[in-house]
């Protein structure tokens, strides 16, 4: 009887096996099809940016099917070039586009983390679902909020809130092993050191796609499309995005060797001027909070050799910095840090602060999303709206989420350091991611004086590195 019953439950599984393989056949003759109907219909520019798109996504897409752990380098790499891959692809045509489907590159290929979220969803932890709540209830309030304000356009901003949130989920459904991590640290500091070795290029060269970018976009802040005369964005789409990503692969670089990448010091020296000569002060402020709260975390033997090797930085550095080409501007830009009361964007922020927060008291209730930041091109001719530009997080928050949004945003946020306060106090072998994300955490969290960081790919750098340490295995404990 039993037996009968194994054959059967074979006979069944072998079914099902064989119409999943015809449903994946009929899928792979049908996708050509499709994707050569809607090329057809497609204009020319649409049609090569459609193609390039489908080929940045479907490595994602296999590496998601696979489960590989090559996927987060992959959607990490996607997010340091796109933009890059857009401008070329804009000279080569001869046309600047403001809205291209390039510029969704970054978000599409990151959304392919849902593939294996979905498989393993129903392995999530109690202090994964409470993470969600918190999230999903700000997030549903918001879209709710925006849909009604502001349209569809939404949509786009949501998606830049809810893809970078993935990895959350997919961090704690199936938690890497510490060699897993150390690689993926190391892969991230070997793409910033090659975003900082481009970014110097660009500083003494300036390629000749990115000077038709700069010639069009008209972003006076960048500078002119001539040798020392520009604010490195590298292969970013402004100077920020690049420094944050510099700043945030810093950190690790510079506190761990292992996570130091394949040009040890070489590629750490070449990442702080490369991340000097985008003139982005808001990056050094986030990467001295995250070493300030690791260092106090550290035992008091790391400390001091922490300690010792930001000095002897420090001193190269000083050193270098006034033999570099064009070391006057830097000097200058630094030395605004020491007389902040002088400084022009200082000022400016006070004085938004001072404009905005009636018009927050004055509308509880929030914009909702889409109403601030990058989407509100959608809705503005490929121009910012009237918030696209907002420099203080704090009041983006409560302008998009209102008060009730805000407080289940802040609610999220003292869970997430509730738990790691809690995995630092265990002091277990998985210690160093855990104050790697307590840093992340404290640096993402400063860096809202400056601007909302937590949609888009700063939002993507954050969760991963806290989603690194709220779920790190003590790897003692797993061997025994």
């Amino acid at each position: 009887m039993t037996r009968l019953a194994d054959q059967q439950v074979s006979v069944w599984l072998g079914n099902r096996r064989g119409i999943g393989m015809i449903g994946m056949g009929v899928l792979a003759c049908m996708l050509p099809l499709a994707i050569g109907f809607v090329s057809a219909k497609m204009n020319p520019t649409m049609s090569q940016q459609g193609a390039i798109l489908l080929a940045l996504v479907f490595p994602a897409f296999l590496l998601a099917i696979i489960q590989s752990r090559m996927l987060i380098p992959y959607t990490l790499t996607v997010w340091a070039v796109g933009p890059e891959i857009r401008r070329i692809a804009d000279w080569l045509e001869g046309t600047y586009h403001s809205v291209s489907l390039l510029s969704l590159a970054p978000l599409l290929v990151s959304s392919m983390l849902v593939i294996p979220v979905l498989r393993g969803i129903h392995q999530a932890e109690k202090p994964l679902t409470r993470i969600a709540v918190f999230f999903g209830i700000e997030l549903a309030y918001g879209s709710m909020v925006g849909l009604f304000k502001n349209g569809i356009v939404f949509a786009y901003d949501l998606a830049n809130y809810v893809i970078p949130l993935l990895l959350l989920p997919y961090l704690a459904i199936k938690p890497m092993k510490a060699k897993e991590l150390d690689r993926l640290l190391y892969s991230y500091a070997n793409i910033a050191v090659l975003v900082a070795i481009y970014g110097i290029i660009q500083y003494l060269t300036v390629p000749p796609w990115d000077a038709f970018w700069m010639n069009n976009v008209e972003m006076n802040s960048i500078g002119i499309p001539e040798p020392l005369q520009i604010r490195v964005f590298s292969s970013m789409n402004s100077p920020g995005p690049c420094a944050i990503f510099l700043a945030m692969a810093l950190v690790p670089m510079l506190m761990e060797k292992r996570w130091r990448g394949t040009l040890g010091w070489i590629g750490v020296l070449l990442t702080v001027v490369c991340l000097l000569i985008t003139l982005v002060r808001s990056a050094w402020l986030i990467a001295f909070v995250m070493l300030l709260a690791y260092i106090l975390t550290s035992s008091s033997k790391g400390k001091w050799k922490t300690l010792f090797q930001l000095a002897v930085v420090g001193l190269l550095l000083y050193i270098i910095v006034p033999k570099l080409p064009g070391a006057e501007g830097l000097v200058a830009r630094m030395q605004t840090l020491t007389d902040i009361q002088q400084d022009h964007s200082y000022n400016e922020r006070l004085d938004l602060l001072h404009t905005m927060l009636p018009a927050i008291v004055g509308n509880p209730v929030g914009q909702g999303i889409g109403s601030v930041g990058i989407g509100t091109k959608l809705d503005n001719g490929g121009d910012l709206g009237e918030l696209g530009i907002m420099d203080n997080g704090y009041i983006a928050i409560f302008l998009t989420f209102g008060i009730f949004g805000a407080f289940f945003f802040f609610g999220g946020l003292f869970v997430i350091v509730k738990r790691l306060l809690v995995r630092i106090a265990e002091r277990d072998s998985s210690q160093p991611y855990i104050r790697l994300a307590l840093a992340t955490w404290a640096g993402a969290v400063a860096s809202l004086i400056s601007d909302n960081g937590f949609p888009g790919m700063r939002g993507y750098l954050i969760w991963m590195m806290i989603g690194i340490g709220l779920w790190a295995k003590d790897v003692i404990a797993e061997r025994r």
